[in-house]
Order: C-alpha cells, then structure tokens, then sequence
C-alpha cells in the first residue's frame, strides 16, 4: 500500500486526543467558561453551584480538564481549587492554528478553485 504524502508533519503533534475528549463535553465546556471568567481559582463547590449536576460529577469534569492541561489545581486544606493554565491553553490554541494554517496545499485554496 502507498504511503500518503505528510504536508502537515507539526499538526499531529497538537492534535491531542485528550484534550479534545476534555473539550468535546459541552458540560466541561460550561464549565471551563465559569472558571475562566472567574479570573481567580475556584474551589469545586464555588463551581458546582453554577450548575445542575453533583458535586462529585462537577469534581470529575474539573479533574478531567486538569488531566487534559486545560485546568491547574491546588490544594488547600480539604478544598481543591482550580484555574485556567491560560498560558498553556494559549500556546497549545497558537500552535494547533499555525500547523493547520503551514499545511499544503491550502485547503481554503482548494475550496476556491473547486467552486
């Protein structure tokens, strides 16, 4: 079988399969939105109270979006806070863009020449 020519060989590389799963909940989503607009860390009760669902439901979002590299947490006492790595979300964002933006042949060219 013939191998297909790579165009893109820096895309697979932000292409992760756990963030996408982290962000493809749109309950995580919600959820990520309600931290980030916080501006400050949140603990997971502050967090559960801006939704329908169990605290403990709410604590396994929070900690799948941290295993994803979407969240920090720290913990203090019993309480575990959480916020957004916007440094990281930005960068991995910036850096999935310009992969999908260095790809050959433009798939925004070939619309245009196929209309």
């Amino acid at each position: 079988m013939t191998e297909l020519p790579t165009c893109c060989p820096d895309l697979a590389n932000w292409l992760s399969p756990r963030l996408f799963k982290a962000l493809a909940d749109p309950n995580r989503v919600a959820i990520l939105a309600v931290v980030a607009e916080a501006g400050q860390e949140l603990s997971v009760g502050q967090v559960a109270t801006r939704f329908p669902l169990d605290l403990s439901v709410v604590s396994r979002h929070l900690a799948l979006l941290r295993e994803a590299g979407v969240l920090a947490s720290v913990k203090k006492g019993k309480q575990v806070f959480y916020s957004v790595r916007v440094a990281e979300m930005a960068a991995m964002l910036r850096g999935l863009a310009d992969a999908l933006e260095s790809c050959c042949p433009s798939q925004d060219k070939l619309g245009e020449t196929q209309s």
